[in-house]
């Protein structure tokens, strides 16, 4: 039997591969799975060797603070994938730690192939890391097509498949039990802990000003099956009566389509909101010493995907110290009183969508390309 060791480092890679694992299965039934991985990953079925949620760190100085931890869980990692003896490795996104393992994994076992899903954004810095994947990648699978020419450059075998957040078929249906009668806006503070500490009191001194003004809106916070227990805990201290939080991948998809706006920490989800012609801001906030180490590093102006590909800020970023209550305020209430504004930004969108979207589906091109890996 094949073995197959999924290997994630937070919420949004449990999902991606989540999405590849399901059609693989739909393909060969006769697999043996392990990961490190989280809820998506555990509703097909697949044991995970410790939680995610030990092993997801922000920022430069969250690393130096944690490197021992780390280091540990880099090593218990190793160690189980030697033991597990996988014909492939599916790394997921987290490069810090999915490809760290893989390096010393394929030093240890080089017969085991090392199928990497979505690419280190070598464009944005460090693009001389290429040189150092290419002894212990075998495939990279590539979520942007203009991230080709990077690994073209060094020869090292990669396939644009597209985005999997721009595959879904959309369809709206009746969620009047949760809006009850009010327009909904959309919160999506992160998936880490160190990110929802930082963001998740910004974003209910927002709400407070918002409430303090209107009656007619209704804030949905989509998080993960293991922090919404955190959010609701942090949230049932303001006596809000006019929030709720979500976790159901599904529901959180039908909860983004019927929303008017959202607010959403910069990371993927943006693709996903651009893909439900949602209009939106972007927020994000790091200590000021990883800020600082950052933008001395990175070679784009921008932290949004789609205004990096546009060269211009079609989506407003709220970065460091304009992310604040009374920013987001400002930006939030700008859109809703210029619908205008708010449809020109879903229409560059989603032009710019498809430009980045595969013609056919990204998780079925990454699970034909393992298949290909497992029966070679």
């Amino acid at each position: 039997m094949k073995k197959i060791f999924i290997l994630t480092g937070e919420a949004s890679g449990d999902k991606l591969a989540s999405t590849v694992i399901s059609k693989l299965k739909e393909q060969y039934d006769q697999i043996e799975y392990l990961s490190v991985g989280g809820s998506n990953l555990s509703r097909l079925g697949i044991k995970t060797i410790f939680d995610l949620k030990e092993i997801t760190y922000i920022g430069f100085t969250s690393v130096i603070f944690n490197i021992f931890k780390i280091k540990k869980k880099i090593d218990i990692t190793v160690k189980e994938i030697i033991e597990f003896n996988p014909d492939l490795i599916f790394s997921v996104d987290s490069p810090d730690f999915t490809l760290r393992v893989s390096e010393r994994v394929k030093k240890i076992k080089p017969n085991i192939k090392v199928i990497h899903y979505v690419a280190p954004q070598v464009w944005i810095w460090r693009e001389n890391r290429v040189k150092k994947f290419k002894k212990f990648v075998d495939h990279f699978l590539l979520l942007f097509n203009f991230e080709k020419k990077f690994f073209d450059k060094e020869n090292i075998k990669n396939t644009f498949v597209g985005h999997p957040l721009l595959e879904k078929k959309l369809s709206k249906i009746d969620i009047s039990n949760i809006s009850k009668g009010k327009k909904i806006i959309s919160l999506f503070p992160g998936s880490r802990i160190s990110e929802l500490k930082c963001l998740l009191p910004i974003l209910i001194d927002f709400i407070k000003m918002m409430n303090n003004k209107f009656k007619e809106y209704i804030f949905i916070f989509h998080t993960t099956e293991e922090n919404k227990d955190l959010i609701s805990k942090n949230l049932k201290m303001h006596n809000f009566n006019n929030i709720d939080v979500i976790s159901d991948k599904d529901f959180k998809s039908e909860i983004l389509l019927n929303s008017i706006f959202a607010v959403a920490k910069s990371g993927t989800v943006s693709l996903e909101i651009c893909n439900s012609k949602v209009p939106s801001i972007i927020i994000y906030k790091i200590n000021m010493i990883n800020f600082l180490i950052m933008k001395s590093l990175v070679k784009v102006n921008f932290a949004n995907i789609i205004n990096i590909i546009n060269d211009k800020e079609i989506i407003p970023e709220l970065l460091q110290g304009e992310c604040n209550p009374k920013e987001i305020y400002k930006s939030v209430l700008y859109f809703l009183k210029n619908p205008k504004y708010a449809k020109q930004q879903v229409d560059i969108c989603s032009r710019t969508l498809d430009h980045i979207r595969s013609k056919s589906s990204s998780s079925e091109e990454a699970a034909k390309i393992l298949g290909k890996y497992l029966i070679t």
